[in-house]
């Protein structure tokens, strides 16, 4: 698929068609799995906020929780509640919803820019190898994605356990080119959207190799576990440009009843913290229920 394709399906991902008061309507691509993708529903419910705030203002953080699985033959409606304006501060609730009813429900804050210190104090690990050193696969032909190998992760690095992180980026630009810190507030918006499509990808894949079914063989593993991601939190740190490689590390901080709790640091080439992602994920063993 070409550049040019791709570009015009990341671009219909994260347009909204007005619906309405508050509301907007979007749809998405198939799923090699069937069903809707959660970054895909997440960032289009961060767009549908976004269009409801005055221009100055930037997301700083979101929450999001999975409600039901997602039809991917039927277009998602954004439902928008105005929860309040402030002077520095907005705060929206968006209600995505299809046939079946409620699929997602965010919260999202934003907030006007100030100036303060800068204190950016999570470190990559610089011993990693660069995305220009590793194989790039992905399941999408909208992001790039360049795993680091089990080889290469020292689990004494992070907090947690299972760790799997990854370079990633989207596969044609988001924005015109040019430095993060000059993005305008709407181009930082258009990055933070795709980075909370990217952000979904990496989560499961930490809680599974934290649970004991991530001693099994991968082709093994995957044939034998039912997941699904039940919650999403973001914190955008700092500007970034989702159409350049940033690597996501995560690690998965506890498992009991079933849920296991991701926490994960994105960082851009420079080792800059641009985000963090934390994500609960509900892990079933097949063979544990049969």
């Amino acid at each position: 698929m070409g550049h040019t394709v791709v570009a015009m399906q990341l671009a219909e991902i994260l347009t909204l068609e007005p619906h309405g008061p508050d509301t907007f309507v979007a749809s998405g691509p198939r799923y090699p799995w069937g069903g809707l993708y959660g970054g895909q529903i997440v960032a289009q419910a961060l767009s549908a906020a976004a269009a409801t705030v005055d221009d100055h203002l930037i997301v700083h953080s979101l929450r999001a929780y999975f409600i039901r699985r997602g039809d991917q033959d039927e277009p998602v409606r954004y439902e928008v509640d105005r929860i309040r304006n402030g002077r520095s501060f907005a705060t929206r609730r968006v209600i995505a919803r299809q046939a079946i009813g409620a699929i997602l429900n965010l919260e999202a804050s934003f907030q006007a820019r100030e100036m303060s210190v800068d204190l950016d104090v999570v470190t990559m690990d610089r011993r990693l190898p660069g995305p220009g050193e590793l194989e790039v696969t992905s399941w999408s032909p909208v992001f790039e994605r360049a795993f680091v190998s089990n080889a290469e992760l020292a689990p004494d690095e992070r907090h947690g356990a299972g760790r799997a992180a990854a370079w990633l980026r989207t596969t044609a630009p988001v924005s015109e080119p040019g430095p993060a810190a000059d993005l305008t507030p709407a181009d930082t918006l258009r990055h933070f959207a795709a980075l909370a499509y990217l952000s979904d990808d990496l989560p499961t894949d930490a809680v599974v190799r934290a649970h004991p079914v991530g001693k099994e063989p991968e082709d093994v593993r995957w044939n034998v576990v039912f997941t699904a991601s039940l919650d999403h939190t973001i914190w955008f740190h700092r500007p970034m440009r989702a159409d350049q490689w940033h690597l996501h590390d995560f690690t998965c901080h506890s498992f009991v009843g079933g849920r296991g709790l991701t926490i994960g640091h994105v960082f851009d080439e420079a080792g800059r913290h641009v985000a963090t992602v934390a994500q609960e994920v509900l892990l079933r063993d097949q063979r544990e229920r049969s």
